[in-house]
């Protein structure tokens, strides 16, 4: 990749990891379920009036933005809100890479290696060893909801490499049109009408710029920006750099919220980080470190 191109996938994966906290300060003043839905509705408006419906069959539209609107950010939200923190649920939400290898070995019957195997078991001995974290940034009940939105984010990966739209930022806006009534209706159903009657009063200017953030630089320039560079990379080339959204999240959550770094968090966050890339890229490390010996051993 060209440095340019490093640096803009570097800034992504910044503002991804940053995200997380962005949401937590959105959360001091508005309801989960109305940030999110707040956010899904600028996604989508007034983008879709410029752009042209990705030509996708509607299910796949109507899905995506159900399960990647309300089940992965509306519950990642609720995940925050209960009381975990954003840098420990930027970790957490990682897991949607093994649950997308489970699902990729259901659906499209891919078989798992077992680097794949190893780096489930890894990550999962880090996420067991986040629950014994007592400095207050840890709740059972958060990692449980920051878990189904990895869930969800597999299945709406899975959505997508079946839709597979070649109008990805015109899919993208068009699927957030799907979300926030969804989300309104959910905060009607659990809160009654207190979130929205008391929003006008409590939303300010935090509040709207963690809005504006998670809506355009994060969602609609991020995800545009990254799969451009997927489009000019292979890959294998721009999907490591992803691995540094969890570090962005973890730092931005240190410096946001002075949030401790005990050497248990410390070791749980590295396993995760770990398994993802023994899970990920343990097979092609393995090849790679393979052929080095066979040239070191031809030259000498």
């Amino acid at each position: 990749m060209k440095k340019q191109h490093i640096l803009l996938a570097v800034a992504v994966a910044a503002i991804w990891g940053l995200n997380f906290s962005v949401i937590k300060i959105g959360l001091e003043s508005v309801d989960p379920l109305i940030l999110a839905g707040i956010r899904f509705a600028l996604c989508a408006l007034p983008a879709v009036f410029f752009l042209k419906r990705p030509q996708v069959p509607w299910r796949y539209i109507i899905s995506y933005g159900l399960v990647f609107g309300v089940g992965l950010w509306g519950v990642v939200n609720l995940g925050i809100k209960a009381g975990l923190s954003s840098g420990i649920a930027s970790l957490v939400l990682q897991f949607s890479a093994f649950v997308t290898i489970l699902l990729g070995a259901v659906v499209f019957r891919e078989s798992l290696s077992r680097f794949q195997y190893l780096g489930i078991a890894v990550a999962l001995a880090g996420l067991f060893s986040i629950t014994f974290v007592t400095d207050g940034t840890v709740t059972l009940v958060g990692v449980g909801l920051v878990l189904f939105g990895a869930v969800s984010w597999s299945v709406a990966n899975v959505i997508l490499k079946k839709a597979a739209p070649k109008e990805m930022l015109a899919f993208l806006v068009w699927s957030s049109l799907f979300s926030p009534i969804p989300l309104f209706l959910l905060d009607l159903v659990v809160n009654g009408t207190k979130g929205f009657v008391e929003l006008p009063h409590q939303i300010g200017w935090t509040a709207v710029l963690s809005i504006l953030f998670q809506a355009y630089p994060n969602t609609v320039l991020g995800y545009a920006v990254w799969n451009w560079l997927l489009r000019e990379y292979p890959v294998s080339t721009v999907a490591p750099l992803s691995l540094l959204v969890p570090i962005f999240g973890v730092l931005g959550s240190v410096l946001i919220f002075n949030e401790p770094l005990p050497a248990l968090k410390l070791v749980a966050g590295a396993l995760i980080v770990a398994g993802l890339v023994i899970g990920l890229y343990g097979k092609r490390l393995a090849s790679s470190g393979t052929t080095a010996q066979l040239q070191s051993v031809s030259r000498s």
